[in-house]
């Protein structure tokens, strides 16, 4: 039992980091023993793709929400459409003054 070193892995004790607790993390990535196979890459691709599609639809989701949920809380506190460019003129504003009547003469 003296005879076997503690570290049985080498990487353990290459690659590895001990912080204060006594835990270890890779400090970096190991290199590949081989190069795999197409299989292997292609199901690593496609896995990738499929988390950058989530990612990103999230993303867009998220910023859809914030929008509309803005939007709606201006609506709240202005009391009316918050954006200028879709506001109605008022009526007031277009109407002209009606032409005098005259009434004194009969």
């Amino acid at each position: 039992m003296a005879d076997q070193p503690q570290n049985s892995n080498p990487l353990d004790s290459k690659n590895n980091v001990v912080n204060k607790l006594g835990s270890s993390y890779p400090g970096k990535n190991p290199r590949e023993a081989e190069i795999p196979d197409a299989a292997t890459l292609r199901e690593q691709w496609r896995f990738a793709i499929r988390q950058y599609s989530k990612w990103y639809s999230h993303a867009w989701g998220t910023a859809i929400l914030a929008g509309v949920s803005i939007f709606a809380l201006g609506w709240l506190i202005k009391g009316s459409n918050p954006l200028p460019s879709k506001k109605e003129a008022p009526a007031h504003h277009h109407h002209t003054s009606p032409p005098p009547t005259n009434q004194d003469q009969s």
